[in-house]
C-alpha cells in the first residue's frame, strides 16, 4: 500500500464477492476506510458506535475467508453489525440506519441475504448455528456455518447450553468468541499468536488425533492419564479448558485487529472438517477512534456526535428521563431503607442503577445478561427479608417468564420489577418494544401491576412497591424524557387498586392506564370541542384494577375507551372482563380497547409509531366517533 494518498478500495468493494478479490496485504488499507465510513455513518444517524469499530477487522476477515452468503454467518445481538451492513451492498443506505423506513440497527433476514438470523437480544448465536449446521448435514450440504458472540454475552446461561448441546454432537460449527473485555484473555502477542496457527493447522491436528488413537490403545488409567496431560498442556498455553470441556476444539487468543494472526487461523479453521471448534478473538471496543476507545462505555449506544471531539447533541433544558427519575426515586426510598437492593442484568446506565451503584455499591448488583438468574436471585433476596428492585426493560424480561411464574408468584415473594421501555422505544425498533409485559403479568395470581402516567406517578410507585412486603410487584413507564414539572423529594405510597379521575363528564370516558394520559386528555380537549363531554381516569393499576371506577364509568357515560402501550390481552382485558362480571356489557355500554396493533412496528420515531397505532389523541377521538357511528374528520366512521 502505497505511503501517499492511496485509491480508495471502499468505492470498488460493494459486496463481499469483491472483497474476497482483494489481496491480503490491502485488507489494512480497507479496515481503515471501513472505519472511518463506520464512524461518519453514525455521526448522522446514532446508533452504537464501540462494538462495531472494534469487529472492523474481524468483519473484513470473516468475509474474506468465508463463501458469505453460502457460508452462514451469525452475528449475535447486532449491535456490531454496522460494518458487516456496509461489506453486504448496503453502504448506499448506511446513513438511513435507525431511521424511518431505513436499515435496522440490527441484523434482519428480510433485509440482506448476509443477514442470516435476526436478533435483537444477545446469546442466541451459537444456538441458531448448531440449528443451521444440523439443517445443513440432514440437506447432505457442506458450507460453513459461522456464530460471532462477545465475551458479555457469553454471561448468559442460553449460550451455554447451546455450547454443551453442541459439544455432544459432531456437527461442524465455528463460534468465534469476540472478547472486547478482557475479561477472559490472558495477554496476547506473537507467541499467542503462532500457538492458534500451530494447534488450527493440520500437522497438530492430525497428530492430536494419532495420540488419541494410541491413547485409547493403552489401559484405561494409562488413556485418563494422556488426556489430562494434553488438556494441562494446551490449558497452559491458551486458557481454553473451560471450552474444550464442553467439546469445543479451542483456538487462540488472537488478536482480533492483526490480520497477519487473524486471516492463517480462520483459513485452518475453514478447512476443518468435523465438529464444533471456538476462535477466542480479543479485540477493542471503539478501536480507531479516541473518543471512542476513551469513553467508559466505549460509545456502546450514542446520538448524533461531532467526529473531531466526540461530543453527542444534547437538547437544552429537556425534562429528565424516565429512567432517571426512577433512579433518583429509587435512591430516596433506599436511604429510608436500608433492606431495599437493586439488581440489574448487564444493564446499569441503561436502567438508571448507576447512580444507584454510586451511593449504594454495596447494595446493587448487574447479573451480567442472565435475566433468568437476576429475577430468581432476587427471590433469594426477598425470601431473607430484602427489598429487592430488580430494574430489567420489559422487552428483556420475557426471558425470565417462568422464572416470575415457578421462583416469585407461585412462592408470593414481595420482588419488585421495575419495568422500563414499556410501549415503543423508536429506533430499536420492535425486538425491543414493550408490548406484552401487562397481558404475561396480569394473569398471575397475587401480581400487582402498575403504570406510571407522568415522573411524580412513577415516583409514587416505586413508593408503592417499596411498601408492599407481602406479594410481588411492577411498575412499567416509557424510555425517554419526561412531561416536565415540579416533582416531590420522594414518593408517596398510593392505595393498591384505586385509579383517579382527573376531568368529570358524561358522554364518553377515557381511561388510561400508563403513558397514553397526555394524549388522552388532549383528545378529551377535541371531544369536547364536538360537544361530547368527556371523563378522563387514569388507572394507575391494571392488577388489582380498581372495579369500583370501572363500574362508575361503565353506569355514567355512553362510551368507554381503554387506552394502553401494551399488547392485546392486557389492560382492556382486565377492563372487559370486570364489566362482563358485573353485567355491564349487556346495558348498550359502547366499549373500545385501544392497544398496541397485532403486528410488530417498524422502527420509526415514537410518536409516528403511536400515531400508526391509533394511541395518539386523533385516534382516539376518530374511536369515539366509530363508536358513535358519527362522522369524523369529513368521514362518516363506521363500526367495525
Amino acid at each position: 500500500m502505497s505511503a501517499e494518498s492511496p485509491t480508495p478500495l471502499l468505492d470498488r468493494v460493494r459486496n463481499p464477492e469483491e472483497l474476497r478479490a482483494l489481496q491480503d496485504h490491502e485488507l489494512p488499507q480497507l479496515a481503515q476506510e471501513l472505519r472511518q465510513e463506520t464512524i461518519d455513518a453514525v455521526s448522522v444517524t446514532g446508533g452504537h458506535l464501540g462494538a462495531g469499530l472494534g469487529v472492523v477487522e474481524l468483519t473484513i476477515a470473516l468475509h474474506h475467508v468465508f463463501d458469505t452468503p453460502n457460508d452462514r454467518l451469525i452475528w449475535d445481538v447486532g449491535h456490531q453489525t454496522y460494518p458487516h451492513k456496509i461489506m453486504t451492498g448496503r453502504r448506499g443506505r448506511i446513513r438511513t440506519l435507525r431511521q424511518p423506513g431505513g436499515l435496522s440497527g440490527f441484523c434482519k433476514r428480510e433485509e440482506s441475504e448476509y443477514d442470516t438470523f435476526g436478533a435483537g437480544h444477545s446469546s442466541t448465536s451459537i444456538s441458531a448455528g448448531l440449528g443451521m449446521a444440523v439443517a445443513r448435514d440432514l440437506a447432505g450440504k457442506t458450507h460453513n456455518v459461522i456464530a460471532v458472540i462477545g465475551d458479555g454475552a457469553m454471561s448468559a446461561g442460553m449460550a451455554y447450553e447451546a455450547m454443551n448441546n453442541a459439544g455432544a454432537m459432531d456437527s461442524r460449527l465455528i463460534v468465534i468468541l469476540n472478547d472486547n473485555d478482557m475479561s477472559i484473555a490472558p495477554p496476547v502477542g506473537a507467541m499467542s499468536a503462532y500457538l492458534a496457527r500451530l494447534i488450527s493447522g493440520g500437522t497438530y491436528r492430525q497428530l492430536r488425533n494419532w495420540a488419541k488413537q494410541l491413547a485409547k490403545a493403552l489401559p484405561k488409567s494409562w488413556e485418563r492419564r494422556a488426556a489430562r496431560a494434553e488438556e494441562y498442556t494446551r490449558g497452559f498455553w491458551t486458557g481454553g479448558t473451560l471450552f474444550e470441556e464442553l467439546g469445543f476444539y479451542y483456538v487462540g487468543p488472537i488478536d482480533g485487529h492483526n490480520f497477519d494472526h487473524l486471516l492463517p487461523v480462520l483459513r485452518n479453521v475453514r478447512d476443518m472438517k468435523n465438529g464444533p471448534i471456538l476462535i477466542h478473538v480479543v479485540t477493542q471496543k471503539g478501536k480507531g477512534y479516541e473518543p471512542a476507545e476513551t469513553s467508559a462505555d466505549k460509545f456502546h449506544g450514542v446520538g448524533r456526535f461531532n467526529i473531531v471531539t466526540g461530543a453527542q447533541e444534547i437538547s437544552a433544558g429537556s425534562p429528565a428521563s424516565y429512567t432517571k427519575v426512577f433512579a433518583n426515586a429509587l435512591i430516596e426510598e433506599a436511604r429510608a431503607d436500608d433492606k431495599i437492593v437493586a439488581i440489574t442484568a448487564a444493564m446499569p446506565s441503561g436502567t438508571g442503577l448507576d447512580r444507584f451503584a454510586e451511593i449504594f455499591p454495596d447494595r446493587c448488583f448487574d447479573v451480567g445478561i442472565a435475566e433468568q438468574h437476576a429475577v430468581t436471585f432476587a427471590a433469594g433476596l426477598a425470601a431473607e427479608g430484602f427489598k429487592p428492585f430488580a430494574a430489567i426493560y420489559s422487552t428483556f424480561l420475557q426471558r425470565a417468564y417462568d422464572q416470575i411464574v415457578h421462583d416469585v408468584a407461585v412462592q408470593r415473594l414481595p420482588v419488585r420489577f421495575a419495568i422500563d421501555r414499556a410501549g415503543f422505544v423508536g429506533a430499536d425498533g420492535p425486538t425491543h418494544a414493550g408490548a406484552f409485559d401487562v397481558a404475561y403479568l396480569t394473569c398471575l395470581p397475587g401480581m400487582v401491576v402498575m403504570a406510571a402516567a407522568d415522573e411524580a406517578e412513577l415516583m409514587h410507585m416505586v413508593a408503592t412497591a417499596a411498601a408492599i412486603d407481602d406479594q410481588p410487584s411492577a411498575f412499567r413507564y416509557p424510555r425517554g424524557e419526561g412531561m416536565g414539572g415540579v416533582l416531590p423529594k420522594r414518593g408517596t405510597p398510593l392505595e393498591l387498586g384505586k385509579g383517579r379521575i382527573l376531568r368529570e363528564g358524561s358522554a364518553v370516558a377515557l381511561l388510561s392506564f400508563g403513558g397514553r394520559l397526555a394524549e388522552a386528555s388532549r383528545a378529551a380537549d377535541q371531544l369536547a370541542g364536538f360537544g361530547l363531554s368527556t371523563t378522563l381516569a387514569d388507572a394507575r393499576f391494571a392488577k388489582p384494577l380498581d372495579v369500583d371506577l370501572v363500574t362508575q364509568l361503565a353506569r355514567h357515560h355512553e362510551v368507554l375507551i381503554t387506552l394502553e402501550e401494551g399488547a392485546g390481552g392486557g389492560f382492556g382485558f382486565q377492563v372487559l372482563k370486570a364489566l362482563a362480571d358485573k353485567g355491564l356489557l349487556d346495558r348498550g355500554l359502547k366499549v373500545r380497547t385501544l392497544t398496541l396493533p397485532d403486528r410488530f412496528i417498524e422502527q420509526d420515531k415514537p410518536f409516528a409509531m403511536y400515531e400508526a397505532a391509533g394511541l395518539n389523541a386523533s385516534g382516539i377521538v376518530a374511536t369515539v366517533f366509530a363508536a358513535l357511528g358519527k362522522d369524523f374528520g369529513g368521514e362518516v366512521v363506521r363500526l367495525a
